[in-house]
């Protein structure tokens, strides 16, 4: 029961209508196999739109075989090489389409995305203003812009765009959302939350939930009542927001959780929940409904008034001596122990900017005496040939059974380090000391220009200055490190002394 994440990254690079080619050029344009090249590009687009990459990258290729520099084919075949993973080819190819073609808006759109996605800001803001140039009335355009100025710090420019989005389209579901996180991000949270409720009629929102038959929860009290609470979007989300769960436990006769089983271990031993569900066939009876991203609106949560004391989420203290017992006899005693995290879900919208391979973070091994403990689940194949060359570091992502576990080890380390994960939030909503690595731009519940959280009163930010800029994020995260091992001494594990 988690679904989307609410982090705004580039949109998804989808398959374009066929791209039209002028009659005349059409007509000359007979393929060896006796179809027009727009009747191939058809079959293209269709395969790609079905994620058959292979086959609709050739079919752009025997276009290009029999028509070389085919613009529309070359504009096709750059979306679909960014559909497939390869978004610098992708930026190649549109490149070439548009410098024979010009003025076509839409891949003017596709290469502004592109370009942002793979941190061309300057060309990314070009071709989006083109795109926008030429197709002024498109919302999409309107909106894919305001990304673009969000990137480069001008935030005005971006809800300047949003706002002629929704002019010319009201309903327009992405807009309201990248609207509410601009709100959000600079504090603004009564309209921001108010936006935000539009994350449910997105795409990826909608398939986060079935057809309901029980009424949408409005913080009424319930008190001969069962509430489902619905753990809809990421598992950072469910870990922030679950924050709440005890004021709408207070409204209520029950609570009832929806979540996934992984979160169910550490969610269920919140005050109010009876019980946790991760089916919905399972779901019992219930009056009322309603998503864990939605409570902050339904309180009325406000910058000076965010719920934030911590911590409001507790290990096992069973399985928090089964890891102390582990880790005393596996790592030296008299040092701090440093847990690492650096990739997020891949499937993540927003996961390549935010992730690192863990070589990127190597200087951290070489800061000062310390042990370090992976909280890496799964062990990404090719980061595994790395961990040795961190003192103490091993795989142990396949005891890492579920966020309960996780938070277990936590309670044993001394300090966390991890990109912007549901780490971050575990360990912020555990009271452990985290430091979180923030890309730009960052999502909109770390707010602007802060080191600290007003959710997470022991995290730490750290924070890119442009996107993709990670080296001198990871030479200040160094520097910091070096200082925390150079203060205070380690504390002595209990049972350290058996070692």
């Amino acid at each position: 029961m988690s679904g989307m994440n609410s982090t705004q990254p580039a949109p998804p690079v989808q398959a374009p209508a066929t791209p039209q080619a002028p009659a005349a050029e059409a007509a000359a344009q007979t393929l060896p196999t006796g179809e027009t090249a727009e009747q191939a590009l058809t079959r293209a687009q269709a395969a790609a739109q079905a994620k058959r990459f292979g086959e609709a990258a050739g079919i752009c290729n025997d276009v290009l075989g029999s028509v070389p520099d085919h613009p529309a084919a070359l504009a096709l075949l750059g979306i679909i090489s960014a559909m497939a993973g390869d978004p610098e080819r992708g930026v190649a190819l549109l490149q070439r389409a548009v410098k024979i073609r010009p003025g076509n808006a839409s891949w003017y759109a596709h290469l502004s995305s592109l370009c942002r996605a793979t941190y061309r800001m300057d060309e990314a803001l070009a071709s989006g203003q083109e795109s926008v140039r030429l197709d002024p009335n498109n919302a999409d355009h309107l909106v894919n812009m305001s990304l673009i100025f969000v990137d480069v710090d001008d935030r005005d420019r971006a809800v300047a765009c949003l706002l002629r989005a929704l002019g010319l389209k009201h309903d327009h579901a992405d807009g309201h959302l990248a609207l509410a996180q601009n709100l959000l991000a600079v504090g603004d949270f009564e309209p921001g939350w108010m936006e935000y409720e539009w994350r449910n009629l997105t795409e990826a929102g909608k398939a986060t939930m079935p057809a309901m038959t029980s009424a949408h929860w409005n913080g009424m009290r319930i008190p001969n009542g069962r509430l489902l609470l619905v753990g809809d979007q990421g598992y950072g989300d469910t870990i922030q927001f679950a924050r709440y769960i005890p004021m709408a436990a207070e409204r209520c006769q029950e609570i009832v959780l929806g979540c996934s089983a992984e979160m169910g271990p550490l969610l269920e031993k919140i005050p109010g929940v009876k019980q946790f569900c991760h089916r919905w066939n399972d779901v019992p009876g219930h009056a009322a409904h309603v998503r864990l991203s939605s409570l902050p609106y339904l309180f009325h949560t406000m910058p000076d008034a965010i719920p934030a004391e911590v911590p409001y989420l507790k290990a096992d203290p069973v399985r928090i001596g089964y890891w102390r017992d582990r880790l005393n006899a596996q790592l030296p005693a008299g040092v701090k122990r440093i847990g690492l995290a650096w990739t997020g879900r891949p499937t993540h919208p927003n996961d390549k900017r935010r992730s690192m391979p863990l070589s990127r973070l190597l200087p951290l091994a070489n800061a000062g005496p310390a042990a370090f403990v992976s909280l890496q689940k799964p062990m990404p194949p090719g980061d595994a040939a790395t961990l040795a060359q961190f003192p103490g570091m091993t795989d142990i992502a396949n005891d890492l059974t579920d966020f309960g576990e996780t938070a277990a080890v936590m309670e044993n380390l001394d300090l966390i380090v991890t990109v912007d994960t549901a780490m971050g939030h575990l360990a912020g909503a555990l009271a452990r000391p985290v430091w979180i690595l923030i890309p730009k731009a960052a999502d909109w519940r770390w707010l602007l220009d802060r080191s600290d959280s007003p959710w997470y009163p022991t995290a730490r930010l750290f924070r890119q200055d442009k996107p993709g800029a990670w080296d001198p994020v990871i030479q200040s995260l160094h520097n910091a490190l070096g200082t925390y091992l150079s203060g205070s001494p380690a504390r002595i594990p209990e049972g350290a002394a058996a070692n």
